[in-house]
């Protein structure tokens, strides 16, 4: 294992599945720290998140602080940010020898905050990426130390291109791991007239009307894919999309869950 004193904060799998994709290289962090475990499903049962069940698996320690701003982190070379869901307050942002560094999944500085992946798919684009950028305490806003990108195929959903790009920047960030150790990167400033921003999902972006725009309606369905998924009413009762295309210019929905119900053919 490599000697690199860090500490980790991530949350989700995305978190999770970056850990592991360090470790296979030989990084294991000296800390994770992530969120508070947080009810989960019907029946509010309370669930760890992500990182914490693989600090368990991997014997690494973990810390869940309600409030990060009270921490004391002075002992580490490199603080390592993936999907933490909290803001760093810029003290501890500038805590360790090496500062801190964030994966994230768009090509900066398109795409700040909270939604990249589903932005990009949303918006029609082609071509997408990841970020591996110098923390500051401006969301979003550090300097580039490494980029890469990816094409994005016309029927990707998020969930499958969110998969790809974890591994794409995970695999970056330990390619880059030794010269930044070494102090061998010279990180470029992001443009800010070209600085773009993407805003946190709620629930009622999923609802579509089926008759407007066809290529709209069917980038909705992929970049909602896994939630909030995309539906719309009839007769008062929603109907969510589980199946769809775009077929000759037209959104041909498939199959979909009533209401209530199950999951079945779609016919008008």
């Amino acid at each position: 294992m490599n000697k690199l004193n860090f500490a980790f904060f991530g949350t989700p799998e995305v978190a999770s599945e970056t850990l592991q994709i360090l470790k296979e290289n030989g990084y294991l962090p000296s800390l994770i720290v992530t969120s508070i475990d947080k009810p989960k499903g019907r029946k509010l049962i309370m669930t760890p998140p992500p990182a914490k069940l693989w600090a368990i698996e991997n014997n690494i320690p973990y810390i869940q602080p309600e409030k990060i701003s009270e921490q004391t982190f002075d002992q580490y070379d490199l603080f390592i940010v993936v999907a933490y869901g909290k803001i760093l307050p810029e003290r501890i942002i500038n805590a360790p020898r090496l500062g801190s560094i964030n994966i994230h999944y768009s090509l900066l500085p398109k795409y700040r905050g909270a939604s990249p992946v589903e932005s990009a798919i949303l918006n029609g684009e082609k071509v997408t990426g990841v970020t591996i950028q110098q923390m500051a305490y401006e969301m979003d806003s550090g300097p580039i130390l490494a980029r890469e990108t990816t094409e994005i195929d016309p029927e990707e959903t998020a969930p499958s291109l969110r998969k790809r790009l974890i591994e794409l920047g995970g695999n970056l960030l330990v390619k880059i791991l030794p010269d930044l150790v070494e102090q061998k990167i010279s990180p470029s400033s992001q443009n800010e007239a070209d600085a773009t921003f993407c805003k946190k999902i709620k629930k009622e972006d999923g609802q579509i009307d089926p008759a407007l725009d066809p290529t709209l309606n069917y980038n909705k369905f992929r970049a909602y894919a896994e939630w909030p998924r995309t539906f719309f009413f009839k007769d008062g009762k929603r109907i969510i999309i589980t199946k769809a295309k775009l077929e000759n210019g037209l959104f041909v929905i498939e199959k979909v869950i009533p209401e209530g119900g199950k999951e079945k053919d779609y016919t008008l």
